[in-house]
């Protein structure tokens, strides 16, 4: 069996691969630079872009299943492709956003891509993990490693943000185990934390001090526009915050614990040195 992995080079594609690699299947990464895609010996890279379905046929050839990062503008057609290469099973990395109403603005971008892969036919698995703990290697860690402060909205908000690597290892049960065809499963981490707490966590696993600066909404809305992210997506994070609570997690899939929230500063330690 031959297992093709998109975004193979992101935070949960990388898990996928290797634990693909680890159970002895057939690994296709597909990336866009293959010559930077830096992934373990036995791992077949090939060039490909969801952006460009064009560029999928090669890369879809020979494959039984696939991991699908979330593309809604051309879901469709990577699915009619898929099909017609032969592929069985896609399982489909999307979030708990997509239980949303429409209208929402992650929700929509999830439940695109996942109707395109339902109604392909093909076996599918929905992924719908919550808040990723990787997001904050883009929003906190540059000013931790310059500053070691962190600055947000919302400091007094819980969420229950997850390992990439569970979000990974549910979808490795999707893809290598059966009775999960049709379904979709929405997890969260094992712990409801405070931007607070986690950076006290934070401070307490790297042994250094971190502070946390509170930002106002319209001081988070500069802040994250001047540093290029989309207004939508923007306008999306300033909504009135919402408490997560502790919820399912990963273990009802895999039968492990959850990660925690340190556990991942663990896992991440490096990519918290100062700035040199």
């Amino acid at each position: 069996m031959t297992v093709l992995v998109t975004g193979a080079t992101g935070n949960v594609g990388r898990h996928v691969v290797r634990g693909l690699l680890a159970a002895g299947t057939g690994v296709r990464a597909m990336t866009r630079a293959p010559e930077k895609a830096a992934l373990p010996a036995g791992v077949e890279v090939v060039r490909g872009d969801l952006a460009d379905p064009a560029s999928l046929d090669a890369a879809l050839a020979g494959v039984d299943r696939a991991y699908l990062f979330p593309l809604p503008g051309t879901a469709e057609e990577f699915t009619a492709r898929a099909a017609k290469a032969g592929v069985r099973r896609i399982v489909v990395l999307s979030s708990v956003s997509a239980e949303y109403a429409d209208g929402d603005y992650s929700g929509d971008h999830h439940t695109a891509v996942e109707r395109a892969v339902e109604a392909s036919g093909l076996e599918w698995t929905h992924v719908r993990p919550g808040e990723f703990m990787a997001n904050v290697l883009n929003w906190w860690a540059p000013s931790i490693r310059a500053e070691n402060v962190v600055r947000a909205p919302f400091g007094g908000t819980r969420s229950a943000p997850v390992h990439e690597a569970d979000i990974a290892d549910v979808a490795l049960a999707a893809l290598l185990e059966d009775g999960h065809v049709g379904k979709a499963y929405s997890f969260a981490g094992p712990q409801s934390l405070t931007k607070y707490e986690q950076v006290r966590d934070l401070g307490e696993v790297l042994g250094r001090a971190i502070r946390f600066q509170e930002l106002a909404v319209e001081e988070a809305r500069a802040l994250w526009l001047g540093q290029g992210m989309p207004a939508e997506a923007v306008d999306w994070l300033l909504q009135d915050p919402v408490d997560v609570p502790v919820g399912p997690t990963a273990e009802q899939v895999t039968g492990r614990p959850a990660r925690t929230f340190a556990q991942w500063v663990a896992d991440h330690r490096a990519d918290f040195q100062p700035s040199r």
